[in-house]
């Protein structure tokens, strides 16, 4: 009798929201990479699936506490985990996610699992490189749960050194510039993020208080909270990025690993966005209606300063990045916007640019493994020999430049809609940044065919290398990541409604509201 009933109190605990599904994902990756060092030397296939296994069991684990336990029509925190972790400190073990964190992690979930699958041509230092993946996949999941400032600053530090590794010792000629350039770009922006969350912590209080909630109910007077919301915007500048502190991304693209490119482009720009749109806007409401039209003229400068600067560059990967900055700017735009539509289509483009980025590097990579070339300028003619690669290419980079019927259009339309359906500006301003920003978006499409026009058309690739017979293109492993990152990116284009309706479901959107609407009546 007494079995039977620890059974049902054991059932009970593992199918309700006391169970820890947020504590075990954020530590199974780091965890599980850990054994990877115990793991019989019998060559890199046992790492290479015991490191992808891991990764499904993670994203599959995540799926479910989701889909079982997260409740769509509650917009507070959900899943929460508030345990006493340090007690000099004050210190909680605070997890929990709403509407806009649920899609960032499950994006993180799903580009880390089919970068690992990626990852198989890497060979040397396998188990170092497998091990990195996966505590990076913590590092970068934490801060999207995390509702405690200490943690999230942990969380946000912890992924700085997997990745710093991986572009140090996986990287091309230069990866040791671009790696040292990533980290003091960084290291630098930390030091803002930390001196934040200490003047936070201690203003005006004789407890410290590091609870996002308590945080947000917090009242500060106007120059204090300029200074701690500018102080949280260097950051986060630096993570998205925002120029002029943009110039580490080229950089770190160009050098880096297509799998390790994947995951910054597809997740480690993303927790940037997140950022300012968690902290900046949810904690500092009125600094971040006042510094909202700057967000604005940033955000098109952005746009197209990087959509001029992307035809310039000759190398492949330095070129999808800079388009990369081009394309932040609408999450910029959006968060500058101060409406819920605006919001919207920040979240949404965070997770459209997080596929397509991804899905664009490793194309990128994909060829340069077969021809060795990374300059645009001795490409040409490679449709013939890698027709896949070339039909793939071809889709997201229509993608890319928001063609209909692809989430990158629904994302950038709903910005637009965001602006002209916000209180805050007059009818001429709305219709100026309009102007300017389909000025960017006109810019796209030269890029992005240009782009695709060097590697696939033409005869000078052909002609330089008149025995091209041992070319192949994409295998069943290629082409199933490359399709696994297309699906959701039509799924998005054709009904975006799924990812609207779990956005509105957050307390934040209603702060949102509740400034639109203060605007409207000032």
């Amino acid at each position: 009798m007494e079995h039977g009933f620890l059974s049902v109190q054991v059932y009970f605990i593992f199918t309700t929201n006391y169970f820890p599904w947020l504590t075990i994902v954020v530590f199974l990756p780091i965890f599980a990479g850990s054994l990877i060092f115990f793991l019989p030397h019998r060559g890199n296939k046992v790492i290479r699936w015991y490191t992808l296994c891991i990764c499904i069991i993670e994203l599959l684990l995540t799926t479910y506490a989701f889909g079982y336990h997260f409740q769509l029509d509650d917009p507070l925190i959900q899943l929460i985990e508030n345990y006493k972790w340090i007690n000099f400190f004050d210190f909680y073990w605070r997890l929990g996610i709403d509407g806009i964190s649920i899609g960032p992690v499950l994006l993180t979930g799903f580009i880390t699992t089919l970068a690992t699958l990626a990852a198989r041509p890497v060979t040397r230092d396998s188990r170092l490189f497998h091990f990195l993946m996966l505590a990076m996949y913590s590092g970068q999941i934490g801060p999207f749960s995390s509702q405690d400032l200490l943690l999230f600053f942990i969380m946000w530090e912890l992924e700085l050194i997997p990745v710093y590794l991986l572009l140090s010792m996986w990287g091309g000629k230069k990866r040791l510039y671009s790696a040292t350039k990533f980290i003091l770009y960084t290291a630098v922006s930390s030091v803002f993020l930390l001196m934040g969350i200490l003047g936070i912590c201690l203003y005006g209080s004789n407890e410290p208080t590091l609870n996002f909630e308590t945080s947000a109910n917090q009242s500060y007077p106007v120059a204090v909270e300029i200074l701690f919301y500018l102080g949280f915007f260097i950051a986060f500048a630096v993570k998205l990025p925002i120029i002029p502190l943009h110039t580490w991304l080229p950089d770190t693209h160009g050098e880096a690993h297509y799998s390790t490119c994947m995951l910054l482009a597809g997740i480690l720009l993303k927790m940037g966005a997140y950022g300012l749109v968690r902290i900046n806007m949810g904690l500092f409401p009125h600094s971040h209606s006042i510094f909202s039209p700057w967000l604005m003229i940033i955000g098109t400068i952005q746009i197209i300063y990087a959509a001029s600067t992307s035809p310039g560059q000759y190398n492949l990967k330095k070129r999808i990045a800079y388009s990369s900055v081009s394309h932040m700017g609408f999450i910029i735009i959006g968060l500058g916007s101060i409406s819920d539509t605006g919001l919207n289509g920040a979240i949404l483009q965070i997770i459209s640019h997080g596929f397509i980025g991804a899905a664009l590097f490793f194309l990128a990579g994909t060829s340069y493994d077969r021809i060795r070339l990374v300059y645009l300028d001795k490409m040409g003619g490679m449709a013939i020999t890698i027709p896949k690669i070339f039909a793939t290419f071809s889709i997201l980079s229509m993608a890319s430049l928001a063609l209909p019927g692809m989430s990158g259009f629904v994302a950038e339309l709903i910005v637009f809609f965001g602006i002209l359906t916000s209180q805050k500006y007059l009818l001429m301003t709305k219709i100026l940044i309009t102007f300017v920003m389909a000025i960017g978006m006109i810019l796209t499409p030269i890029y992005s065919l240009s782009m695709l026009r060097q590697m696939f058309y033409g005869y000078k690739f052909l002609n330089l290398n008149t025995q091209n017979s041992y070319f192949v293109d994409s295998g069943p492993r290629e082409l199933f990541i490359s399709i696994s990152i297309l699906l959701p990116v039509i799924a998005i284009g054709i009904y975006p409604d799924f990812f609207h309706y779990q956005l509105t479901k957050s307390k934040l959107f209603y702060l949102i509201i509740f400034f639109d609407s203060f605007y409207f009546y000032l």
